[in-house]
Order: C-alpha cells, then sequence, then structure tokens
C-alpha cells in the first residue's frame, strides 16, 4: 500500500474551548481544549454520559459547538465546515456496511461517490483488501462474514478515501472477548502503519492502552488528564483516574493517623510518605501489595477468596488488626498463578509507599 500518501494528510487536530449545550439545557460537554498532534492516536476514555462521544461529534461535524468554541484541523478553523467538507473517516461500532453489497463495493463506495476513475477504484480497493487481510473475500457480503471480518471492511472503508482524520467510536465493542483482544492489536498495528491523526472513542481500558499513544480521561462532561497510558495508571493526577484506570484498593486513614504522620495496615504502622500526609483515603494498586509468610513487619490477613484467572491468581483478603481503620477491611491482590495461599489460610502483607495514590472521600 501507498502510505506516504496517506501520512502526507496528516495533521494536527486543536479543539478550543468547545462545549456543547442541547436545547432542553442539557450539558452534554463543558468547556474543553484538546491537542492531538500530527499522526497520534488519542483515546477518549471514560464511562458512559461523560462527553466523549459529544467530542468526537463536534471533531466530525456532527454537531456544532456552542458560541466560542473553535476546531481546528491543522491550521484550517473548521468549526462552521460541515462533515462532508473536513476530510474525516468515520468507524462506528456497529460497522454501518450496506449489506446488500460486496466487500469490495462497501470499501469502493467512498471512492464512488467521489467520482474517482473506475481503474483507480479497483487500485485503490486492492491495496486496501490486501491491508487489513481480507483476501479472497472481496466478493462475500457482509452477512457472510465474521464480527472481525466486517469491522476490517469497516476500516478499510474510512481509509479508502484518504481521510486528513480518522475517528473511531467504540469500534470493537460489538465483538466477542477473545475477538476483542487479537483484532486490537491488528487495529493498533494499522493505525501505526496508516500514520493518519485518529481520535478513538472507548469505554475499555485495555482496549485504550492497547491502541492509544496517548488518553484523555473524561469525567462528567470534561477531560480530567491527558496522557501517556502508562503515566496515567501510574502517576494519576485525580482520584477518579486512578480509580477508573485498573483497578485500586482504598486504604481509610483516622485523623489520629493523619496527625502522627503514619498508615495503619493489617496491626502494622509505617510512616505515610510526605505528599500524603493529609489523605484520609489512599489508593494501590492490587499489583502492589506484596505478600508471603507472616512475619515482623508484615501486617497480617486472611485469604476469603481465590481467583484463578489463567496467566495470574487473584486474591481477596481480609485484613486484620485491633485499629478500627482496617478492622475488617477487603482488599485484592495479584500474585504469580503458581501462588499457593488457600482460603482462610493467614498470610502475612505489606505496601509499597511509593506505590500510594491519593483517593477521594466519595466511593
Amino acid at each position: 500500500m501507498e502510505i506516504n500518501n496517506i501520512s502526507e494528510n496528516r495533521l494536527r487536530i486543536t479543539v478550543e474551548n468547545c462545549a456543547k449545550t442541547y436545547a432542553d439545557g442539557t450539558q452534554a460537554l463543558r468547556p474543553t481544549s484538546l491537542v492531538v498532534e500530527p499522526g497520534e492516536v488519542m483515546a477518549l476514555i471514560g464511562p458512559s454520559g461523560c462527553g466523549k462521544t459529544t467530542l468526537l461529534r463536534l471533531v466530525a461535524g456532527l454537531e456544532v459547538p456552542d458560541v466560542g468554541g473553535h476546531l481546528h484541523f491543522g491550521d484550517v478553523d473548521v468549526t462552521g465546515l460541515p462533515v462532508e467538507q473536513r476530510g474525516v473517516g468515520m468507524v462506528f461500532q456497529h460497522y454501518a456496511l450496506f449489506p446488500q453489497m460486496s466487500v469490495a463495493a462497501n470499501i469502493g463506495y467512498g471512492l464512488k461517490v467521489r467520482g474517482m476513475p473506475v481503474v483507480e477504484q479497483r487500485r485503490r480497493v486492492g491495496e486496501m483488501v490486501d491491508l487489513v487481510r481480507l483476501q479472497g473475500l472481496e466478493n462475500k457480503r457482509p452477512a457472510e462474514l465474521s464480527g472481525g471480518q466486517r469491522q476490517r471492511v469497516a476500516l478499510a472503508r474510512a481509509v479508502a478515501v484518504r481521510p486528513r482524520v480518522l475517528l473511531l467510536d467504540e469500534p470493537l465493542t460489538a465483538l466477542d472477548a477473545k475477538l476483542k483482544e487479537s483484532l486490537r492489536t491488528e487495529l493498533a498495528g494499522l493505525l501505526r502503519q496508516l500514520h493518519i491523526t485518529a481520535l478513538h472513542v472507548t469505554h475499555d481500558q485495555q482496549e485504550a492502552l492497547a491502541i492509544a499513544d496517548r488518553l484523555a480521561v473524561m469525567q462528567a462532561g470534561q477531560i480530567v488528564q491527558v496522557g501517556r497510558g502508562e503515566e496515567l495508571y501510574r502517576t494519576p493526577a485525580h482520584p477518579f483516574v486512578a480509580e477508573f484506570l485498573g483497578r485500586v484498593n482504598r486504604i481509610v486513614r483516622s485523623p489520629a493517623d493523619q496527625a502522627a504522620g503514619c498508615i495503619r495496615f493489617g496491626g502494622i504502622t509505617f510512616a505515610c510518605p510526605p505528599a500524603l500526609q493529609k489523605h484520609g483515603y489512599l489508593l494501590i494498586r492490587p499489583e502492589d501489595i506484596g505478600m508471603g509468610e507472616p512475619g515482623p513487619g508484615r501486617g497480617l490477613a486472611t485469604v476469603e477468596r481465590r481467583v484463578f484467572l489463567g496467566d495470574r491468581l487473584e486474591l481477596q483478603l481480609r485484613v486484620e488488626g485491633p485499629d478500627t481503620a482496617t478492622l475488617n477491611t477487603l482488599i485484592t491482590i495479584l500474585t504469580s498463578r503458581d501462588n499457593p495461599s488457600q482460603e482462610g489460610q493467614k498470610i502475612g502483607v505489606w505496601l509499597q509507599p511509593d506505590a500510594l495514590m491519593p483517593g477521594s472521600e466519595a466511593l
């Protein structure tokens, strides 16, 4: 495929102070600014109703921002341009393929509408078929394809017209878990091969981490934090980001603990990191809690549930201790699949202080 022809079109998306309020007064998106760099894949991630699809529709031109908001593709202000003049390609979760058309006809539909010569259409469709590995299926109809194959057709159709921006709205949601896992790897590779600036909406954390260069985490109509997946996972700037992106355990500290600058966990006490001294709730990832034989310097916990997950083991523990802050507290840890711990067993547990994160009071 002529990748250079596509990569030459890559550009920066700039969202400036864009909000969206509907006629009934519902504010779907608060004033939001975001920059997607040329050739970058940016994921918009967050719970249902957080505004991510609204933001995507604003970029597409399917919605108009409130007065004062602006959208730029490169140096061009596209705020007032209709969707057909923006040069965007879109991939939806339910494919939106034409059921009566063959794979080749679906992929080439946008080229035909644009009046491309038939010979050039065939050449371009052939490139797309090779790119998404659909050789031999050109004459099949969508009903004869698997979910993964239909999604590849939808992606090829969007890319065939050489869009300046590619927009993906929950593209893998309709697939089963195993197919989704394999296809997200393929999609990540394709997007990097194409070098198209892409905005990808999803609520699936693993999908976002696997596909995007950076993530914009959204809550209640606004962007809370933007950054690389590893950065957001390890050093979230907001408790919501920590709790939404991955799993966390909550450690409760009493006012007395805060005043003393300590953390009580499983019957032991240790110093709280200075940056977290004033926080009554702390968060820690399941993989950042250590476990082993009971002993000095280790808290005590009882295994309440043992869940084998194939590549790892999940243990639900009831942390013990005389202090009310940790009495009967349930925590979850992830450990090696070969760990021999059984339900009802007493084990030693400890925290990695540098892995603790600030939490919020609201559950």
